[in-house]
């Protein structure tokens, strides 16, 4: 078998299945990934994985002032891949079955070149003007009545399913913000976690650089993790209510791991959100106490959330982090939003606790009483890794699954494979 996948920051969220695929005898393994990004990633794919780079400008035309946003460079970048998908047919590739993100453009003309291959896409997010992230917060993402994007935005990704033979989401939420006409063509599996590797370790230890101070678990510490800090992930809720935290939680320190950069919020003009913040909340902040870690090396991350008391994860109605699901693998006691991709995971008081996004003295409230009663919350860490561990675990449930859709002989894909478990509720995104 040969198999391709297409992801324009390879691996992206391919990671477990090249290594899953690579080492494989029979099975030949193929990455086309934006050429720029290559160099950069490439030590986080397999040695076993032939890797190759399509061209892409990224300037952008006229039409991007326009309804329709973005929606240009996403053709552009389509035709780029298809490109580069010519060539590599030429020079004899010829893959059974191609996996790839249609976020991007990436995955609108793979059926052109490849008629015969097995399509499969990642559908990760589609959107929408209600019940998700559009309009969800006035401050930062308002809705605006004139704002047609929101449409143009679904183009690629209804083209790019249409064209595939299915597609695979990684929560039911996810799979549901779908058209109802193309969700039969698509299986709810998530990426998985590993649970051997992300586990509790109580003689976990983290040293901060800027001081001289080593925390551990004995210590009373809150986690907040994000890719970059920003309002997609409720970075400006808890940085409001970091003041109040802290007074009312004299011993403990706060560790916020996440880069300055925006993954999905708009950028603020000349100055970051964690600058914007600080300069807000500053002068009534223990800076002494708060620790910007910035982007950490997995196993440092890891450390960060071994040593939590409590780990707080708020985010829009929008894509599932993968930092929430390893922070409850860890035995972390997560105090989420009542955000749907949150509550398809968490139920509040018995593995992890839910509070409403914008209400701070809730948050405050709950993650002082975790701070104050740690022994009390054993159960609910345990619980939190319980759930992981049986629904979500890499070995056991997510590649599994993942393989028997990408070798299946069926066009669509099976009742049993097109929704996670349902008992129960159900780096660094």
């Amino acid at each position: 078998m040969r198999i391709l996948f297409i992801h324009q920051n390879l691996p992206g969220q391919f990671r477990h299945l090249m290594d899953h695929y690579g080492p494989m005898p029979g099975v030949e393994v193929f990455g086309l990934g934006d050429a720029s990004r290559i160099r950069e990633n490439f030590a986080q794919c397999s040695h076993n994985v032939k890797i190759f780079g399509y061209a892409f400008a990224r300037q952008i035309g006229r039409a991007s002032q326009s309804a329709l946003g973005s929606t240009e460079m996403l053709l552009r970048r389509g035709a780029a891949v298809a490109k580069s998908l010519k060539t590599l047919r030429d020079k004899g590739l010829h893959p059974d079955v191609i996996y790839g993100h249609p976020g991007w453009g990436e995955m609108l003309y793979v059926r052109d070149i490849f008629p015969d291959a097995k399509v499969v896409n990642y559908c990760e997010f589609y959107f929408n003007r209600r019940g998700q992230d559009y309009g969800f917060d006035d401050e930062f993402m308002p809705a605006r009545s004139d704002d047609l994007s929101v449409g143009t935005e679904n183009m690629v990704h209804a083209l790019s399913l249409i064209a595939s033979n299915l597609g695979i989401s990684p929560t039911r939420w996810q799979h549901s913000r779908y058209p109802t006409e193309l969700r039969s063509k698509i299986a709810t599996v998530h990426d998985g976690v590993d649970t051997h590797l992300i586990k509790p370790a109580p003689s976990a230890t983290v040293a901060l650089p800027s001081s001289s101070l080593t925390l551990s678990s004995r210590d009373e510490v809150i986690t907040f993790v994000s890719r970059n800090l920003e309002p997609y992930r409720g970075f400006h809720v808890f940085m409001r209510a970091l003041p109040e935290l802290l007074r009312h939680c004299p011993r403990a320190h706060v560790l916020i791991v996440g880069g300055d950069d925006v993954s999905y919020s708009r950028p603020l003009r000349g100055r970051t959100y964690r600058q914007h913040f600080i300069e807000e909340v500053g002068d009534r902040l223990d800076l002494s106490r708060v620790h910007f870690l910035g982007r950490l090396s997995y196993t440092d991350y890891l450390r960060v959330l071994q040593i939590s008391t409590a780990h707080i994860y708020l985010t829009y109605p929008f894509v599932l982090s993968w930092s929430m699901l390893e922070a409850m693998a860890a035995g972390c006691v997560v105090v989420g939003s009542r955000t749907a991709p949150v509550e398809e995971v968490i139920e509040n008081g018995c593995n992890g606790i839910l509070v409403d996004f914008f209400d701070r003295e809730h948050l405050i409230e709950a993650v002082i009483g975790v701070c104050a009663n740690r022994e009390a919350h054993s159960a609910m860490r345990s619980a939190a890794r319980a759930t992981v561990v049986s629904r979500y675990d890499l070995e056991t449930v997510c590649l599994p699954r993942q393989v028997a859709l990408l070798e299946g002989g069926e066009a669509a894909p099976r009742r049993e494979l097109a929704v996670t478990d349902s008992s129960g509720p159900t780096m660094q995104r």
